[in-house]
C-alpha cells in the first residue's frame, strides 16, 4: 500500500498550490478566493523515492455556521482520519491566528506524524519573521513557498523519512487480484457474494454497510483469485451528498492492490460523475478495467436498451475505450459467470509480453503507413521499440523528438499495437525517449 499524505489548513493558505507542486502538474484548481477547493482531490505521486497518494482538502474552519465551510471541514476531518501523514499548512505572511491554534490542538490528538508548514515564505526576511508560529507549541516549523518551490525539497526529504515502515508483501504472479469498486449501494457486496457462491460479506440496501475492504481468496477453474470488496463509505452520513464523497479513498486503496478493477455501475441510475472519478483513478493507476452494469434485471428494456447504455458508457469514459462492458444482476445471478471469464481474458493481456522482433516489425509498418506530423518544423524520426514491463504492458519508443509526439499519433500507435497483439482489454503505456549518443 502506498502511504497517504493529507494536506489540510484554513482556506486560502496555499494548499492547492502545494498539491500541484508535489504532483508536478496543475491538477487542483487554484484561485485567490478562499474556498475554491470544496472536495478532496487525490493524486498518485511518483516523483520521490517512495510513491505515495496525496490528498488535497478544502479549508478547515474549526468553528463556523456557514454550511459550505462545515462540509469542507468534514472532508478535512475524513482526510485526516484516512491519512498516514499530515501536512498542516499555515499562512506565513499573515502569521498564526486562533483558528490555527485550534487545529494544532486537534492534530496533536490524532496520533499521526504532522508536519507544520508556514507557506508563502518567499525570502530570508520573511523566514526570520516566523517566531510567532512557535507560540503554537510546534517543535519543527517548515518555511516553504509552494508557488516558488522554496523549501519544498527539504520538506519532502523529511516527509519520506517519516513514512510508516510497512512489510513488503510477497508478489505471487499466479494470483489475480480483483478490486470491486463503485459508489455506495451499487451492489458491490452482493456481487462479491454471488461470485463466491456464499454470503462472504454483509449485503444491505442501506448505503455504508461495508466499512472496510475485505479480501477473499478462491479458486475458479484451477486459477487462483483474490476478491477485494471495498467499503462504499467509512461511516454513515446524514446526506446522500456526503455518502458519495466517502467512496473514493476506499476505491483508491483497493485499486492500488489490484490487477483488475470491476467498476460497478447501478443500471437504475445510469452513469454519474462519481463513477467517472473512480474509473479515472483505475485508469491512472494502469489497471485493467471491466465495467459491470448491475441491477440490469430491474429495468424495463427494449431492443435498443443495451446499445443505448453502451453508448452512454463510451461517451462518459472516453479514456477507457478498451474496457469490456457486462450487464449482470447480482440478485438473480444473471450473466455472473461472464465476469470471471472476462477477468481471465483481460488478465492474460495485462501480463502479455511481445518479442522485440515482432514489435519492431509491426511498429515499422505502422510508421510507414502513417508518418508522424512535423514537430517545430522538424521531421520526427523513430528508431526502435521495446517492451519494458507488464501489468500494464509498457513500451519504450526511441525517437529524435521525444517531446514532439502529438497525443493523436500516440493513440494511433497504441491502437496498432492493440490490433496486432490482441491488447484489446488492457491499458497500454507508451514512453518516448531520445536515443543515447
Amino acid at each position: 500500500m502506498k502511504p497517504i499524505v493529507a494536506i489540510v489548513g484554513r482556506p486560502n493558505v496555499g494548499k492547492s498550490t502545494l498539491f500541484n507542486r508535489l504532483v508536478g502538474r496543475r491538477k487542483a484548481m487554484v484561485d485567490d478566493t478562499p474556498g475554491v477547493t470544496r472536495d478532496r482531490n487525490y493524486a498518485s505521486v511518483n516523483r520521490f523515492d517512495i510513491p505515495f497518494i496525496l490528498v488535497d482538502t478544502g479549508g478547515f474552519e474549526p468553528e463556523t455556521d456557514d454550511r459550505l465551510l462545515q462540509q469542507m471541514r468534514e472532508q478535512s476531518r475524513l482526510a485526516i482520519e484516512e491519512a498516514d501523514l499530515i501536512l498542516f499548512v499555515m499562512d506565513g505572511r499573515a502569521g498564526p491566528i486562533p483558528a490555527d491554534r485550534e487545529v494544532v490542538e486537534m492534530l496533536r490528538r490524532v496520533g499521526k506524524p504532522v508536519f507544520y508548514l508556514a507557506n508563502k515564505v518567499d525570502g530570508d526576511k520573511q523566514e526570520s519573521d516566523l517566531n510567532d508560529f512557535y507560540s503554537l507549541g510546534v517543535d519543527n516549523l517548515y518555511p516553504v513557498s509552494a508557488e516558488h518551490n522554496r523549501g519544498v525539497g527539504d520538506l519532502m526529504e523529511e516527509v519520506i523519512k517519516a513514512f510508516p515502515q510497512t512489510l513488503a508483501t510477497e508478489d505471487d504472479g499466479e494470483v489475480t487480484r480483483i478490486a470491486v469498486v463503485g459508489r455506495p449501494n451499487v451492489g458491490k457486496s452482493s456481487l462479491v457474494n454471488r461470485l463466491l457462491g456464499y454470503e462472504r460479506v454483509l449485503a444491505n440496501p442501506m448505503p455504508g454497510t461495508t466499512r472496510d475492504a475485505i479480501d477473499t481468496g478462491f479458486i475458479w477453474h484451477g486459477q487462483r483469485f483474490v476478491l477485494i470488496d471495498t467499503a462504499g463509505i467509512r461511516r454513515k452520513g446524514k446526506t446522500v451528498e456526503k455518502l458519495e464523497k466517502y467512496s473514493v479513498m476506499d476505491a483508491l486503496r483497493s485499486i492500488e492492490r489490484a490487477d483488475v478493477a470491476l467498476i460497478v455501475i447501478n443500471a437504475e441510475e445510469g452513469v454519474i460523475e462519481q463513477d467517472t472519478k473512480i474509473a479515472g483513478y483505475a485508469y491512472e493507476a494502469g489497471r485493467s478495467c471491466i465495467f459491470v452494469v448491475n441491477k440490469w434485471d430491474t429495468l424495463t428494456k427494449d431492443n435498443a436498451s443495451i446499445g443505448d447504455f453502451v453508448d452512454q458508457i463510451r461517451t462518459e469514459f472516453k479514456y477507457l475505450p478498451f474496457a469490456p462492458i457486462l450487464f449482470v444482476s447480482a440478485r438473480s445471478g444473471q450473466r455472473i459467470g461472464r465476469i470471471l471469464e472476462e477477468v481471465t481474458t483481460v488478465m492474460a493481456q495485462y501480463s502479455r509480453r511481445v518479442s522485440t522482433s515482432d514489435l519492431n516489425r509491426v511498429f515499422s509498418e505502422a510508421v510507414t503507413a502513417h508518418h508522424a506530423p512535423l514537430s517545430k518544423g522538424r521531421r520526427v524520426k523513430f528508431y526502435y521499440i521495446t517492451q519494458v514491463g507488464i501489468k500494464p504492458p509498457t513500451f519504450v519508443i526511441f525517437t529524435n523528438q521525444p517531446d514532439g509526439i502529438h497525443f493523436s499519433y500516440e493513440r494511433y500507435l497504441g491502437n496498432r499495437l492493440r490490433e496486432a497483439f490482441g491488447f484489446t482489454g488492457t491499458p497500454l503505456r507508451l514512453l518516448f525517449k531520445g536515443r543515447e549518443r
